[in-house]
This record gives C-alpha cells, sequence and structure tokens, in this order.
C-alpha cells in the first residue's frame, strides 16, 4: 500500500487502485501517523491534533474509535499498530511519496554526473501533486510539516535547475524558472539559477532586469543586499564573464575537502544563512563532534570577493595575531596592521580551534571586525569567545538511534549513516543489516553520536566486526587508539582528542569534572555541588568549555568524557571518597521521596530522571538495605519488577541493617517475586511476614502484610487474604495511619465481591477514595476507584463503569504506571465485551497484553490474555481461545490461583461444550466447581453450574441440566447480579438446546 501526502491525502492499494478514507476525523488521523511513518505518536498527541482545545468527553476512546475505523478503511489491521505511548502506522517510510522524494534527493546528491543528478531530482519533483498535505493546511499539526516539506520541495528545485545548467538547458529553463521565481522573489538560489539561464539563453537585459529586481525587493521587504554570489553573477553578466560561474573565491586557502559530511545538511544550510546576516559566528561543542568540517563545508559554499581563508590556531605555537597574519601574507604582524589590511576588503576567515588561546583570538577578533566592515569570521572553540557582535551555534553529536533497531530505522539517523558509511569504506563488503543493526546501534549510542570516535571505531571493525567492537568499548581508549594517520595529532586517538580538552584546565575545573564522573546519565546542579564539590564559579566555566552538557536541568558528561575522567578520578586517588559521597546522596534523596500524597507525580519523575545514579548508589553503598527500602514502591508503581528483585537480593547478601530493616527488604524481595508470577505466593507470604522481629513497631509490619496481599488477593487462600487484610485495616487505624487505612480499604473492597457483597464493595470503596482523595494521593485514587468500576459493572450500569474506567487510565497513564495501564485497558476491554463491541475489545485487550508483556507484569499478562481469549470464542474462534487459554490454566494452577482458575476452565468448558464434546466440557466444569466453590464467590459458582448444565445438556441428562441452570439463576439473583445482556449467550445456548431436546421428546 502506498500514501501520498504531496498534495491532497491519497492512498493506493498494492494493485495502484484508490483507497477511500471518508470521514474527516479519520482521514486527519491517518495524516497526522504519515508525518512519522512507523514511529508512534502518542495518544494525548493525537487527541490534541486532532480536536485541540476542544476534546470529545471519552477522547481515548473516541481516538480507539477513530483508529479501528481507519484499520477497516484501509483493509489492512495490521498497517496501524498500538506502540506505546500510542499509535503508529507500521510502513515502510518510502511507502510514503514524502520519504520517496526525500530518498530520491539523497541519491541525486550523492549522484556525480549532472544527467544522473537532474533525472532523479525530475523523478522526486514529479511526486508532488499540489500543496504538501493540502486538504490539512488549517490544522495546527501540519503547519510546521507543510513549510518543511515546501522547503525541501523548492530546495530540490534549485538543485534541478543548477543540474539543468550543466547540461545546457538554458532557455528552456529561462523560462520554466519563471513562475517559481514569481511565487518565490526572494530566494536567491533560485533567482541565480534563472539569471543565469536567461543570460545564457541571449537575454541579458531581461538577466539584468531580474537582478534589478530582486536588489529591490531585497531592500525594501528585508533591508538586505543581494549576498556575495547573486552579486558577483550580476557582475559576472555586465561584465559578459565567458564562463558566467560565480566565483566561489577569488583568492583564499581553503583545502579541498574529500568526502561527504554526512548528517549535517540542516546545520551547514542554517549556518550560512547565520553567516550572511552577522559578522561573527562561533561554532561550539566538545572535542571530535566536527566542528573544524562543518566550518570547511560551510565555508566551501560561500563567495567572497576577497577570498575565504582558513587559520589553523591548533597548528602553531606562534601568536593567534601572528597566524593570521602569516596566512593572509601580511606583513605587519600586529592587530593594526591585520586591520589596515583588511579594511576595505571583503572576505571570510574561518579560525579554527580557538579553545587554547580563546581570550587572545577573542581581542584580535574584536579590533579586527571594528576595522574592517566587509569582514566576516567563522570560528570553531569548545567554548564562545565571549565577545558582543557574537552569534554562538552549538554543534550538537549526531542523531543517535532510539530503542528501534530494525535497520530501515536505524539508516535514518544520522550517527548511523556515517559510522556505517566509514566502516564500509573500512571493511569492504561490511553492510547494516538484521545481524549487525543492534551492535551497529550500540556503538553508536555508546559513542555519544561523535564524528571522531565513530570514525576511529570504524576502523577496527574490518579486525573486530561490529559484535566484537560493541563488547569491547568498555576498554575504549586501548581500543580506539589508531585510525587516522595524517590528521592532527589530537585526532588520532580517542584519548588524544580528550587530552586536547583537559590539558588547558585549571586545576579547581579539572578536580570538579573528574569529580562529576561518578554521575550517572547526569546529575542535577545540587547533586553536582553536594557529590563533586561544583559551584556556580567553576560549573558553568566547564559548561562553556563544552565538556559539560546542560540539559533539562541536568548537567551531563557524554560517555567517552567520563570514562576519560575516571581514569583521573582513580590517578588522583579519589575514586572510593566520590563514590561513596555518591551513595550517601542518592540514598538520602530515595528516602526523601514522596510517593504518597500529592507529590507522588513529581517524585516519579524525579526518581525516573536518576534511575541509572540510584542503581550506581547501590552498587558502591555502605546502607544497601536502606536504599532499597526507600526504593520498593516506586519500583512497584514503575513495574520494574526484575530490577528490584536483584536489587533486593543484592542488598540482603550484604551485612548490616537491623532485622526490621532486613525483614521489610525480605517482604519486598517476596512482593517483587510474586508480581513476576513466580513461586506460591501464599509460601512466600508467610515466610516474608514470619521475619519480622516480634514486639516491635507493628506499622513496617502491615504494611508488608498489606503489600503481600494486595499482590494476590484475587489467588491463593482467598480466606486467608480477607483475614490479612482486615488485620492490616485494624493496625492501620491504630497506629493513625490514614494511608494505609485507605489501601487496606481498597483491597477488602474487592476482596468482599467474591461473597457477592456489593453493599460492602460500595461503601469499602467510597471510603478509601474519599481518603486518598483527601491525602492527594493519585495512585490511591485509581485503587479505590477500581473497586467502584467493578461494582458499577457488576450491578449493569456500564456507562458509569466506563467513565470510572477512563478516569482510572487517565491517571494510571499521567503517573506512568505502565503496568496498572495494562489492567485498566484490559477492564475496558471487558467493558467492550459487556457491549458486544469485539472490535475494540479485541484491541484494547492486545494493547494491554504487549503492556503487561513489555514490563514483566505477569499478572497483567494473564488479565490481557484471557481477555483476548473471551474475544476470540465470541467470534467464534474456538482453537484460538483455547491457545491462549491453555498455557496460562497451568500457570494458575502453579501459583494456586483459585478465582483465575475456576474462571478459565469455565471458559475451556465452554469451547468444548461449543465444540460438541460433552464428557471434556463436564470434567473441566467439574473442575472448575470445585475450584470456585473454594472462593466463596457465589457468582463463580454460578458460572461453573452453567457450564455444567451445557455438559449434561449435551449428555442427554435435560432434567440435571435444567436443574444446574434454575440453581445459577437463583445464585446470581442473591448477590443481586443477574447476567447481564451480553454475557447471556452461554446460557440462551444451552437453553436453545434443552427447548429443542424437549420438543423432540
Amino acid at each position: 500500500m502506498r500514501f501520498g501526502v504531496l498534495g491532497p491525502l491519497a492512498v493506493w492499494s498494492v494493485g495502484g487502485s484508490p483507497v477511500a478514507v471518508r470521514e474527516a476525523k479519520v482521514r486527519a488521523l491517518l495524516a497526522d501517523l504519515l508525518i512519522t511513518p512507523g514511529r508512534p505518536v502518542s495518544v494525548d498527541r493525537l487527541v490534541e491534533d486532532l480536536w485541540g482545545d476542544r476534546p470529545p468527553r471519552n477522547p481515548v476512546g473516541t481516538l480507539q474509535a477513530r483508529v479501528s475505523q481507519l484499520r477497516s478503511a484501509l483493509g489492512d489491521r495490521s498497517l496501524v499498530v498500538a506502540r506505546p505511548p500510542g499509535y503508529a502506522l507500521d510502513v515502510d517510510p518510502e511507502a510514503v511519496d514524502a520519504g520517496r522524494f526525500a530518498a530520491l534527493v539523497a541519491r541525486a546528491r550523492e549522484a556525480g554526473d549532472p544527467g544522473a543528478r537532474a533525472g532523479l531530482l525530475a523523478e522526486a519533483l514529479g511526486l508532488w501533486r499540489g500543496p504538501a498535505f493540502a486538504d490539512f493546511a488549517d490544522l495546527p499539526f501540519a503547519q510546521p510539516v507543510i513549510a518543511h516539506l515546501e522547503e525541501q520541495r523548492l530546495t530540490a528545485l534549485e538543485e534541478h535547475a543548477e543540474a539543468r545548467l550543466e547540461l545546457g538547458e538554458h532557455a528552456v529553463l529561462a523560462d520554466e524558472l519563471a513562475e517559481a521565481v514569481a511565487r518565490h522573489p526572494l530566494r536567491e538560489r533560485l533567482r541565480a539559477a534563472h539569471l543565469l539561464a536567461l543570460y545564457r539563453a541571449g537575454r541579458q537585459s531581461e538577466a539584468l532586469a531580474g537582478y534589478a529586481d530582486v536588489r529591490e525587493r531585497l531592500a525594501e521587504e528585508l533591508g538586505l543586499d543581494p549576498g556575495p554570489g547573486l552579486a558577483a553573477l550580476h557582475q559576472a553578466i555586465l561584465e559578459q564573464s565567458p564562463s558566467l560561474a560565480p566565483p566561489r573565491r577569488a583568492r583564499g586557502n581553503l583545502p579541498a575537502v574529500s568526502g561527504e559530511l554526512i548528517g549535517r545538511d540542516e546545520e551547514v544550510a542554517a549556518t550560512r544563512a547565520l553567516l550572511d546576516a552577522e559578522r561573527l559566528v562561533t561554532l561550539t561543542g566538545p572535542g571530535g563532534v566536527g566542528k573544524t568540517r562543518l566550518a570547511l563545508e560551510v565555508a566551501a559554499g560561500m563567495a567572497f570577493p576577497d577570498g575565504v581563508w582558513l587559520v589553523e590556531l591548533a597548528a602553531s605555537n606562534a601568536e593567534p595575531v601572528e597566524v593570521v597574519a602569516a596566512t593572509l601574507e601580511v606583513r605587519d604582524g600586529s592587530a593594526r596592521g591585520l586591520g589596515d589590511a583588511l579594511r576595505d576588503q571583503r572576505a571570510l576567515l574561518v579560525l579554527d580551534n580557538c579553545e587554547h588561546v580563546v581570550d587572545e583570538v577573542a581581542e584580535l577578533v574584536e579590533r579586527l571586525l571594528a576595522a574592517a566592515p566587509g569582514l566576516r569570521v567563522l570560528a570553531t572553540s569548545q567554548e564562545p569567545l565571549g565577545v558582543s557582535a557574537e552569534h554562538v551555534r552549538a554543534v550538537r553529536p549526531l542523531h543517535l538511534p532510539g530503542a528501534d533497531i530494525a535497520p530501515e530505522t536505524l539508516r535514518t539517523y544520522s550517527a548511523v549513516r556515517l559510522f556505517v558509511a566509514r566502516a564500509a569504506a573500512a571493511s569492504p563488503g561490511f553492510a547494516l543489516d538484521a545481524g549487525t543493526a543492534a551492535p551497529v546501534a550500540a556503538i553508536c549510542r555508546r559513542l555519544d553520536g561523535l564524528p571522531l570516535a565513530l570514525e576511529l571505531a570504524a576502523t577496527r571493525v574490518r579486525a573486530l566486526g561490529v559484535h566484537e567492537l560493541a563488547a569491547r568499548l568498555d576498554d575504549r581508549f586501548r581500543l580506539l587508539n589508531a585510525g587516522k594517520r595524517g590528521g592532527p595529532a589530537r585526532q588520532r586517538t580517542l584519548r588524544a582528542m580528550i587530552d586536547w580538552s583537559w590539558e588547558p584546565l585549571p586545576e579547581p575545573e579539572r578536580a570538579v569534572l573528574r569529580r562529576l564522573a561518578v554521575h550517572a546519565d547526569g546529575c542535577t546542579l545540587d547533586a553536582a555541588e553536594a557529590v563533586s564539590g561544583a559551584d556556580l564559579e567553576v560549573l558553568p566555566r566547564l559548561v562553556d568549555r563544552s565538556l559539560v552538557a546542560r540539559a533539562d536541568g541536568r548537567y551531563r558528561l557524554l560517555e567517552s568524557v567520563a570514562a576519560y575522567c575516571l581514569e583521573r578520578l582513580r590517578e588522583a586517588g579519589e575514586e572510593d571518597e566520590y563514590r561513596r559521597r555518591h551513595a550517601r546522596y542518592y540514598t538520602g534523596l530515595a528516602e526523601r521521596a514522596l510517593l504518597h500524597g500529592p507529590e507522588q507525580r513529581d517524585w516519579l519523575t524525579r526518581l525516573d530522571r536518576e534511575s541509572a545514579n540510584l542503581r550506581l548508589a547501590l552498587e558502591h553503598g555502605d546502607e544497601p538495605l536502606r536504599l532499597v527500602n526507600a526504593l520498593g514502591w516506586y519500583w512497584h508503581l514503575r513495574g520494574r519488577f526484575n530490577e528490584a528483585r536483584r536489587s533486593l537480593a543484592h542488598a540482603l547478601t550484604r551485612p548490616g541493617g537491623s532485622p526490621t530493616e532486613r525483614a521489610v527488604a525480605g517482604a519486598w524481595h517476596a512482593g517483587m517475586t510474586i508480581s513476576l508470577g513466580i513461586g506460591d505466593p501464599e509460601e512466600l507470604t508467610r515466610a516474608a511476614l514470619a521475619a519480622f522481629p516480634a514486639g516491635g513497631d507493628p506499622l513496617p509490619r502491615a504494611r508488608a502484610q498489606w503489600l503481600l496481599t494486595f499482590l494476590h488477593w484475587h489467588y491463593g487462600d482467598l480466606a486467608a487474604n480477607e483475614a490479612r487484610t482486615r488485620e492490616c485495616l485494624e493496625t492501620f487505624r491504630a497506629c493513625g495511619d490514614r494511608w494505609g487505612e485507605a489501601a487496606a480499604l481498597a483491597v477488602l473492597a474487592k476482596i468482599v465481591i467474591m461473597h457477592g457483597d456489593l453493599t460492602m464493595l460500595r461503601d469499602h470503596g467510597e471510603r478509601a477514595l474519599a481518603l486518598f482523595t483527601e491525602l492527594g494521593d493519585d495512585w490511591g485514587r485509581q485503587e479505590a476507584t477500581d473497586a467502584l468500576s467493578r461494582h458499577a459493572e457488576t450491578v449493569g450500569d456500564l456507562e458509569r463503569a466506563v467513565r470510572l474506567r477512563r478516569e482510572e487510565l487517565r491517571i494510571t497513564e499521567e503517573l506512568g504506571l505502565w503496568t496498572d495501564v495494562s489492567f485498566k485497558l484490559s477492564h475496558l476491554g471487558r467493558l467492550a465485551l459487556l457491549r458486544d463491541d469485539l472490535d475494540e475489545a479485541h484491541d484494547l485487550h492486545e494493547r494491554a497484553l504487549k503492556l503487561g508483556v513489555a514490563h514483566s507484569g505477569k499478572t497483567a499478562e494473564e488479565f490481557a490474555a484471557v481477555g483476548l481469549a473471551l474475544v476470540a470464542r465470541r467470534r467464534g474462534d474456538l482453537d484460538a481461545a483455547e491457545t491462549l487459554l491453555r498455557p496460562w490454566l497451568e500457570w494458575l494452577r502453579s501459583v494456586d490461583g483459585t478465582a483465575g482458575t475456576a474462571f478459565t476452565l469455565a471458559e475451556l468448558g465452554f469451547v468444548a461444550e461449543q465444540r460438541g464434546d460433552g464428557k471434556a466440557a463436564l470434567d473441566l466444569h467439574s473442575e472448575g466447581l470445585r475450584a470456585a466453590e473454594a472462593t466463596g464467590d457465589p457468582r463463580a459458582v454460578a458460572l461453573a453450574k452453567e457450564g455444567l448444565a451445557g455438559a449434561y445438556s449435551l449428555l442427554g441428562d435435560l432434567a440435571r441440566a435444567a436443574a444446574l441452570l434454575a440453581e445459577a439463576t437463583a445464585l446470581r439473583e442473591g448477590t443481586g447480579a443477574p447476567l447481564p445482556p451480553a454475557e447471556r449467550g452461554d446460557v440462551d445456548r444451552i437453553r436453545a438446546r434443552l427447548a429443542s431436546a424437549n420438543l423432540d421428546t
């Protein structure tokens, strides 16, 4: 299937037939997904893009409905996939004409032959059927994309014209470009191509008139003169120059640069535009980021009558003024002499590697700019020059890949493209494919997207291969110790690259920099001050020197810089001391985290950002039990059960800690084990609670008891779960623990439903909700609301149940509680089943299952998989239902999941009955009845008896079947929750069979 956005939105099937997507919101949804094909767009963004500040009452549900409509319209439901945090159009970028356009333009730029270049560009431009996203021009989400695509189209049009000029198509171009010039009269590159085409077509007077027109428009509309390139072309036309090629440099020493500059097209264009407008531009960034190469590319595309001059400051020990004078062949090597020499010249100076002489360069540049109005300066430096006329442009590392490592996705990242190109050059035959994708992505990430580091690494591919290279990056300085011959010494090894930045630092800056290396994934200002001794004088200096990056309120070292600084920390004999400082700080941070109450969301986000530091603190700290006990609730909320279990086990192997601290950690470990679906929950709970010392503070034990019961309240010994919860409730009330009281009530509310006590279910849920609301605890609010949702569903108030479930989903998504989100999606899927919307039910359970698997939530995974089985059986796909249910029956038996076991047996029994296998149905429902009776839940017993009725109806015992149906009906009516219409399918089928058999007899 192909998609068109370069014009009105269009879709074509594989055979080329148009596919209609008629409904306006569905078309807008498709357009939004087509902006980034293959990549997910979050639910929040899609809702905002489609409905703006007037969202529907149920935005997530309405969006799901539109997604379902889009899948139906496309005829292939696999094209629109649910992928956290939202939805994605799962197609190759080149299946969209905009992606095909970009690929063709990229190939054209690599082509050396003008004919091939012109052909590829013509093909690319031929994909346009009108303005991009033409039918969505008034929607805010489309407008930036439309502008970006239009700029790409115009640039391609200009490149196409220049290629055709090389082919001699002057006369045709002179007429063809007139319309484009009329629409875009201020684009100087387009004007230049048109003027040259007019002149070479023998229309010199029209060319001169065209120049006069653009000069007048630039002056009136922008207050600017024509750029150097256009002015030089005008002069050449006046002089009737034979070549009429705009002189790129009348003079100068700029070297020819070999090889393509990968991944910097936007930076080159932006820097040229900035340098056109401003007289001093400084490219800053860390060593190895490619400042020099970018500066050369920028300068090579600019024309100055008096030349473009490269001044390599790192190549000489002389004063900067002397180096500049020698480069320009000015005898008077003073600032005044240089100023006099440059006074009437229009030239560009590229001052490369200013960081070691930044003060001297700053003073010189100020004097030269004052003396020579026509002079422009492009500087590269690890820190700004700090002069008044300076415009700083930070050069960032190349774009790094994310979690998706499919080869076609990786090729969109500039860091990957550079590494692959250099590796293929060094090791013929190397290619990016499914086998090499993972190590290539890892190499690019671990080398921070630094071009020099990537190029050094690429030279090792021939000897090591990418898998071994990725595995050895912990020893990066020995690994990347050669590879770039002929270049400056500072660029020949990774260590030399960082040495160049380290050597000029004064000791106070060196000390802070090496101590910052004990942090993982950056740190806040407070942490930098407390752990590393940074202050508000030294830290900004390190940021200015591009050795420390500041973003989102955090200070970070590139991974290679951090590895280098750790070596320096060891050399200084400081590593142990600063590791301990780091561990103490982050242990204290975890203990201060307010995860119960109104600051819950902020603290969850803060701990998310500090995850790497918290793991490091656990590894090096002296009091690991304090840290893991402080993090237990955070790990649970985030669904990080495996990480938590490993960390708790590690802490428990270490000496120290009071008996209560060790018991609390043991309870957390048991809880994480239960969450992963490992072992017997009852045995784990009893063993964990037995470890608490007698006669101590009752609250830690009560909290642990509540947690362990909460995690498996619907499995195992349900009576014991209820007794433990009531005991916790009494302790919490006696200790004045209102959060604990609310949490116990929320669990108790769900347990009493097993007795069919709907009144107590509602009352406990409402009391828990009131307490959690008073405490400002969002997690608690959604947990208490869960009980009220169950009540609404049970009594048949589906509209209220859906509304409450949507509210729970909103809270859990905002908090990032993805295991809980999985449950909420499954609950909504169950409600969709009750509304007989099988498509929505399937989609919701499918999303829930993916989240459960991704976050190792075994219970959430089971709940979602059973939901998919319910959908499959209602669609008549009995094989799919059984395939989904069988593995979970075995797991439920292994964890003594009585309630879940009873329900799964009932579903499998109905599968057997619908196949006509009465004996298998009887066995399954009989076992299910025993499991249901063990729960004490009358509704579970009723379901088992309905199943047995179906089995006996097949086996010919009609009287027994009828009696069982009557018993089941009485049980359901006794709870005040008769079967809702959408759940009557099995009973109605069995009754119909009984009626038919009675008629036959």
